[in-house]
């Protein structure tokens, strides 16, 4: 007898101790030094609503939904809302953001009219002047591993959340010292009964154990390594830490290669709302899935998740943590599962790249897969998805053209050069060569709007009416070849007032005007805005210069910021883990640079659309919006550009081939396409048809450019910088005389009612 004593006296001394003593070292070192992964988070802009701000009630819906806001038909909790004809009840979130964010709000908002008629707080009935809903979670940038995680402290959960955990995964959790004697031998019971595993014997503690140190292997190695390792963590930790633990590791769900661990990352990802408001059937939900997330997806297997969530109400009822009416009401509730779960790994890919362009110089990648940081874009989901499906219309509307066919484009707050959406490819999505920072092609004509603005900076010697001569140009070359530029019409128009050369885009006239200019003061102004590769030969005034779609916006984004050098922003700010702001990205605005002569320029540029290379654009039902733009084609059609811009909201398209080959697209047929698609949808504010402050309308005879009567044959009325041209006007007694016996209107003299352009002219 004394035989097997020994026996087992030299197992305990002599293995089990030391080995014990291994694990308690190695649960020690782990614990003690636990920090969980959780990883930077993106997010869009928070969109405001206040009155007068667009707001169409597609855009609302849109942005609700890439926000996660379920429709349940009352909108009264946080994450919800609903709708009756133009009025919407939303309950918003709240935020912590880089402006210190908001509360969650319980309000009205009643559209009308393409804009927000009101928002009034529920709350207390009043009227607010503004309001914002917290941004979409637009990408995630992961450590090494991808793993989605919300760090939550105990004291911060629901007290259903933390007792019905308890009752239905470990009753004895307060009692027992890690593992449960009493369960292992009811389980076993349960077991013997049913002739199968029917019931689980694990304790919560064991389960951290298993998911913070060992494998899902069902060897008797393994199950003791658990039951060793969770005594001596409760041995030394106390219940709360292990607990709140738990809470934080648990796996509950997966999209794609993404893990959802801890529950309050699992109550964004299946409701779309924070763990303090979830409704007692969305706790059990969430409880429910620790048995089984895969197998009990509510997504995937909807009645399996129905049966298992009423099964934990159950649970509650037996345990006095709801009463019989509590879970009547919660079983008779739906799923409430949003549609897609909040966790996006990059959304949009062309976005993003610019966002880490912007940011390198603060935080390189290895702090960023660190984690737990959120960052703040200014990306619009409405506007990024609106410009998406302007490129697929458009190039779909190409037929057999469109195969071929690529795209990019670049959207923009026209007043803070806050970049609002980024297409680099047809393809929404697509991960690969992103075009619309990275493909420098020929701009074309669309460089035409910065030749004229250098020149009226000099307002004593060019206004709009002042005559260019649109002659043939032919000038040798250093390699002794010749230069023979020529309008797109092959047509020269004689002597042209510069508004007609820019709306109808003829190169002639830009390029004589441009030389007169010099082309040294147009380099450096386009030097100015950080071009490197521009060449200061005469071919740079009619679009010899590749540049990228993001390089084409940040010129107009001068123009249309009314002469304001605005950096294009796509960060707004960086946040901690603790909602304090690390990092914001703010840009001053001056007083504005050449303003009389931008604005001269954007009246012209609003003639383009007019009776310009974009008037399609002006006879669609899009011409309340004054848009001022400018089409623009390289050599052989090859690539197809247009920019433009309303009261609000800066635009740049881009068409053509990758391999360069001629695309068979003017600006105006396919550039311009999109751009329409776009604000066919997209709400914003016209531009004035108005000329801007400081400039007046004036009658010019352009041969003169002196005032003139109006009834003068030739005369133009175009704005002027104020007090740049006499008042005195010059009559036009002998040209009337002349009219009274059969004399007529010099064809040499184009006046606002000239012949429309062909759609060939860019």
């Amino acid at each position: 007898m004394r035989i097997p004593f020994w026996i087992c006296t030299g197992l305990l001394f002599g293995f089990l101790l030391p080995y014990s003593l291994i694990l308690n070292k190695r649960v020690q070192d782990r614990f003690s030094d636990l920090v969980f992964a959780v990883p930077t988070r993106v997010y869009s802009q928070p969109l405001r609503l206040a009155p007068f701000v667009p707001m169409t009630p597609g855009t609302l819906e849109v942005e609700l939904a890439f926000s996660g806001y379920a429709n349940d038909g009352h909108g009264d909790v946080p994450g919800s809302w609903t709708k009756k004809g133009g009025t919407y009840v939303i309950s918003s979130r709240g935020y912590a953001g880089p402006d210190g964010g908001e509360l969650p709000k319980h309000i009205r908002v009643a559209l009308g009219n393409g804009v927000v008629q009101s928002v009034t707080d529920l709350a207390s009935g009043k009227a607010l002047s503004e309001t914002h809903l917290d941004p979409a979670r637009i990408a995630t940038v992961y450590g090494a591993k991808q793993e989605d995680r919300t760090y939550v402290q105990l004291n911060d959960l629901p007290p259903l959340l933390i007792s019905g955990l308890q009752a239905v995964e470990d009753r004895d959790f307060k009692h027992h010292i890690g593992v449960d004697f009493t369960a292992i031998l009811r389980a076993a019971f349960a077991d013997l009964r049913a002739g199968h595993t029917v019931q689980g014997a694990s304790t919560l503690t064991q389960q951290l154990v298993r998911n913070l140190f060992l494998n899902r292997e069902q060897t008797m190695g393994r199950k003791l390594n658990e039951a060793l390792m969770a005594i001596l963590l409760e041995m030394h930790y106390s219940k709360a830490r292990i607990l709140e633990a738990y809470i934080n590791e648990v796996f509950l769900g997966q999209q794609g290669d993404q893990a959802v661990h801890g529950f309050a990352a699992a109550s964004q990802f299946y409701f779309g709302r924070r763990l303090e408001f979830l409704r007692p059937q969305e706790i059990a939900l969430l409880v429910g899935l620790v048995k089984g997330p895969s197998q009990l997806d509510p997504r995937r297997y909807p009645d399996r998740a129905l049966a298992r969530r009423n099964l934990v109400l159950d649970t509650f009822v037996s345990t006095g943590l709801l009463t019989d009416e509590q879970a009547r009401a919660a079983k008779a509730a739906p799923l409430g599962v949003i549609t897609d779960g909040q966790l996006p790994h990059n959304r949009f890919p062309a976005f993003m790249e610019l966002v880490r362009q912007q940011i390198t110089n603060d935080f390189d990648e290895d702090t960023l897969k660190q984690g737990n940081l959120s960052i703040f874009t200014t990306l619009d989901p409405a506007t990024q998805l609106y410009t998406e499906q302007a490129i697929d219309s458009a190039v779909k509307s190409l037929g057999k053209r469109g195969d071929d066919t690529q795209s990019a484009a670049v959207v923009t707050d026209s007043k803070t050069g806050s970049v609002l959406a980024v297409v680099g490819s047809k393809i929404p999505g697509d991960q690969g060569f992103n075009r619309a920072l990275d493909a420098r092609r020929p701009i074309g004509s669309t460089i035409k709007p910065f030749v004229y603005l250098v020149a009226l900076t000099n307002p004593e010697r060019w206004n709009l009416a002042t005559q260019l001569d649109d002659s043939p140009v032919s000038m040798k070359q250093p390699d002794g070849s010749w230069w023979t530029p020529h309008n797109d019409d092959n047509q020269s128009h004689g002597m042209v007032p510069m508004v007609d050369a820019l709306a109808n885009s003829w190169n002639l006239a830009t390029i004589h005007l441009g030389l007169a200019v010099g082309l040294p003061r147009i380099k450096a102004f386009l030097d100015s805005f950080g071009l490197t590769d521009v060449q200061p030969g005469p071919s740079l005034l009619i679009g010899a210069v590749d540049l990228a779609p993001i390089q084409v916006t940040q010129l107009y984004q001068y123009i249309a910021s009314d002469g304001h050098a605005l950096p294009l922003l796509a960060v707004s700010g960086v946040v901690d883990s603790n909602g304090r702001t690390i990092k914001r990205y703010e840009v001053e605005s001056g007083k504005g640079e050449y303003q009389p002569a931008v604005r001269l320029v954007t009246w012209a540029m609003q003639q383009v659309t007019t009776y310009g290379t974009a008037k399609s654009l002006g006879d669609s039902s899009l011409a309340y919006l004054h848009t001022a733009g400018k089409t623009g084609t390289s050599n052989d059609l090859r690539d197809s550009w247009f920019a433009g811009f309303t009261g609000d909201r800066l635009a740049v398209f881009w068409m053509g081939r990758d391999d360069n080959k001629p695309s068979h697209l003017w600006g105006s047929t396919g550039a311009l396409r999109a751009w329409q698609e776009l604000f066919r949808k997209l709400p914003t504010v016209p531009l004035p048809a108005t000329p801007g402050d400081g400039l007046e309308m004036a009658w010019i005879n352009p041969a003169d450019g002196r005032r003139s009567d109006p009834a003068c044959s030739g005369a133009k009325e175009v704005p002027v910088i104020a007090g740049s041209v006499s008042t005195d006007s010059e009559g036009c007694f002998w040209q009337k005389i002349g009219n009274l016996f059969g004399g007529g209107q010099s064809a040499s003299q184009p006046s606002a009612e000239s012949p429309t352009p062909s759609a060939s002219q860019q």
